[in-house]
């Protein structure tokens, strides 16, 4: 990647079309490099899906993402990407140590990699010890150093503290801070916002395959600037078209055939007023914004973990992302 480059991942129109409601659709992300990028959704919000795009794991029904400057899934962009998606896939008998040694030696990398590693996720007191007899946050922290052997610009974290208990969460987010420390890109999924809140610089949200909302994490508390509306009405296209109009509205756009207004909370009179005067029939009307967690539950809505994003194997894609 060109050093004048900043940016490290775009997507334009990326799309993974599984059924007519299941899948990607024209994804635009852009992630700059030295941020922590928090991917933020429920289970089967296409997340996974879009992280085996960028890796090369699958290929996309249409648009187009490079990642540093490459092809994603290409040699070139692989070169400089750490990945661990899904369940960490190690062999069991083996210690976390020489499992290590194993992926280190099949990408060409010397044995020296393999120490380095194992003392920047802290598990080098624990190396040899069989993966097996590892605890959720052990096997995760071992994962960590295989995406990490390549030492990678940009590494993709899939759900990374997904089942630890709190101190685990916090091991492992206390390893992320670190990858930030070092200058290293992180794209790091997640339907966890207390997770998301402390870790990330940036944040999308995407609900149902579609990106909903890009920003930072006050930009998203704040709504942009203030919070959101949301309206039911008859003509949602036509209402977001004269909502746009009205001043203080910052954006005004349709998510799943409702009107969603940018607004500050006080601005919901008028927005009703003017939409009924103009001829809308408005049935319902609800405002959000002011914590992260108001504004991720508005922007979902009923989705919930619906866990309906198709997932592979566990392990297979691990070692083909890892050892390229």
């Amino acid at each position: 990647m060109p050093d004048g480059d900043e940016t490290v991942i775009r997507t334009s129109g990326l799309t993974k079309r599984y059924s007519a409601d299941t899948g990607v659709f024209d994804l635009d992300l852009t992630v700059r490099r030295g941020e922590v990028y928090g991917f933020l959704g429920p289970n089967g919000s296409g997340k996974t899906t879009t992280m085996r795009m960028l890796v090369g794991l699958i290929r996309p029904t249409s648009g187009t993402a490079t990642v540093l400057g490459h092809p994603a899934g290409s040699h070139a962009a692989q070169r400089g990407v750490g990945a661990l998606i899904e369940s960490p896939a190690m062999y069991p008998h083996l210690s976390g140590r020489d499992n290590l040694r194993v992926l280190a030696r099949y990408a060409d990398l010397p044995p020296t990699r393999v120490d380095e590693v194992l003392d920047e996720v802290e598990m080098t007191a624990k190396a040899d010890v069989a993966f097996r007899a590892y605890s959720l946050g052990m096997r995760q922290r071992i994962a960590v150093a295989a995406a990490l052997l390549k030492d990678p610009a940009l590494l993709i974290l899939d759900e990374p503290t997904n089942g630890l208990d709190p101190a685990g969460m916090a091991g492992m987010r206390e390893l992320i801070t670190g990858l930030r420390r070092d200058h290293r890109t992180v794209l790091l999924s997640s339907h966890l916002l207390a997770e998301v809140e402390l870790l990330c610089d940036r944040v999308g949200v995407i609900r149902r395959g579609r990106l909903v909302a890009d920003g930072t994490v006050e930009e998203l508390r704040q709504g942009a600037g203030g919070g959101w509306i949301s309206v039911a009405v008859d003509a949602p296209e036509r209402a977001a078209e004269l909502a746009a109009r009205l001043p203080g509205v910052r954006s005004a756009t349709v998510v799943d055939g409702e009107l969603r207004v940018a607004a500050d909370r006080d601005r919901a009179a008028a927005v009703n007023r003017f939409l009924v005067e103009n001829g809308v029939e408005v049935s319902e009307l609800r405002c959000a914004g002011g914590s992260l967690e108001d504004v991720f539950f508005e922007l979902i809505g009923d989705q919930g973990e619906s866990g309906d994003e198709p997932r592979q194997q566990p392990g297979t894609e691990r070692a083909e992302v890892v050892n390229r």
